[in-house]
């Protein structure tokens, strides 16, 4: 009996660590490609046969991408839209989390909820009512008409893990503080953030993707070159007879460094705020 539970256990072992190794090839293969190409001269991408590295070596198609297609503009307006909006949902977040889980209140199952309701509902749906909305108060090709959208958006995801997080942090930490003669805004500073930092970081790294990727909305209510994003950017590259590989596949990669960079630095605090959420309701 030993001996058979001692191979069920092997073979399961194997069976994750395969899994694992075919899960890391079919993410780290097309990365490597888009990298690749983006390093090859722009005539090179997309010839046959194919080479399966930078040959010849080139640095044209990211010159090309930044001079040719304005896409410094485009990394500038994601930044702008991205980091106002991940801040107004920290912000809003954390003060609706401390409120949903810690302040005796009426209706909490009931906002909760309608937040889950909102965190679902697709965007593509309310999407002519709110160009209507831009138009009519004259927030077209405009920052804030991304920002507060996005915020909408994003910010009820945000409450649920802020929320969460917050039911673990004990109490008597919390009363201590109010003893002290804390206010609650005092205490959310100085005994709750310092606290909830992993479930921030991860609030905020899941915001900041969806904002960086967004598409649909941005491209509807963006038209001006001066403020489109990256996704809408890209997809503006090229003509009616031409498509630049190269420069696509550069600016690419230069969208995607922020973002690994961010989970690569944060990706302790991102484990640690995703598992606390999904223990603690």
């Amino acid at each position: 009996m030993r001996n058979r539970k001692r191979v069920g256990w092997h073979r399961y072992i194997n069976g994750v660590i395969i899994s694992t190794v075919v899960t890391v090839l079919f993410i780290l293969i097309p990365l490597y490609w888009l990298i690749a190409s983006s390093l090859k001269a722009p005539l090179s991408v997309g010839n046959s046969p194919p080479s399966y590295g930078p040959t010849p070596f080139s640095f044209a198609n990211y010159k090309n991408a930044f001079v040719g297609y304005d896409f410094g503009i485009y990394f500038r307006n994601s930044i702008i839209v991205t980091l106002a909006t991940t801040a107004l949902v920290l912000i809003l977040g954390t003060l609706a989390g401390y409120a949903l889980g810690r302040l005796p209140m009426r209706g909490k199952f009931t906002t909760l909820v309608v937040l889950l309701i909102i965190s679902v509902f697709p965007a593509v749906a309310v999407l002519a009512p709110l160009y209507l909305l831009m138009r009519d108060i004259g927030w077209l090709n405009s920052y804030q008409g991304l920002i507060l959208p996005y915020t909408a958006f994003n910010l009820p995801f945000a409450i649920w893990i802020l929320r969460n997080y917050m039911l673990g942090i004990p109490k008597e930490m919390e009363e201590t503080g109010r003893i002290d003669g804390a206010g609650a805004l005092r205490t959310v500073w100085t005994i709750i953030l310092p606290q909830a930092l992993p479930g921030l970081f991860t609030a905020g790294i899941f915001c900041f993707t969806a904002c960086w990727t967004e598409f649909l909305m941005a491209l509807t209510f963006n038209n001006s070159n001066n403020f489109r994003t990256i996704p809408v950017g890209i997809a503006d590259f090229g003509g009616n007879f031409q498509v630049p590989y190269g420069t696509i596949f550069a600016a690419s990669v230069v969208a995607t460094v922020p973002i690994g960079i961010l989970v690569f630095i944060f990706r302790k605090f991102v484990v640690s705020g995703l598992t606390s959420g999904a223990v603690k309701g």
